[in-house]
């Protein structure tokens, strides 16, 4: 089963890859040449920019998952009208139906 690259969301590809060269970076940097303790401290680093990213309402224009795609499958059903349709018989009249007068 191959994989369809046109259906592939580069933009959001992109964005990941940066968040794990800053974390891989920011881990080499905190873990003085140890690549064990870089590796943990990578994934640590990852996961809140991940989480800070997805889940924090920053506003900003760039994409957050890839779950956010229109679907392609159309579904058929009764089409929703343009304008409100008037009720046939409409009551205009608000005054108590009470069968005295005061």
């Amino acid at each position: 089963m191959p994989i369809d690259l046109g259906q592939v969301d580069w933009l959001y590809v992109a964005v990941l890859a940066v968040f794990v060269f800053v974390a891989n970076f920011v881990a080499n940097l905190l873990s003085f040449k140890r690549r064990g303790l870089a590796a943990i401290l990578a994934a640590i680093v990852f996961a809140a920019i991940f989480v800070f990213w997805t889940y924090y309402p920053h506003g900003l224009p760039l994409p957050t998952s890839i779950t956010g795609k229109k679907s392609t499958v159309t579904t058929v059903g009764p089409a929703a009208p343009t304008t409100p349709q008037k009720p046939s018989n409409p009551v205009t009249d608000i005054t108590p139906s009470s069968g005295h007068a005061q």
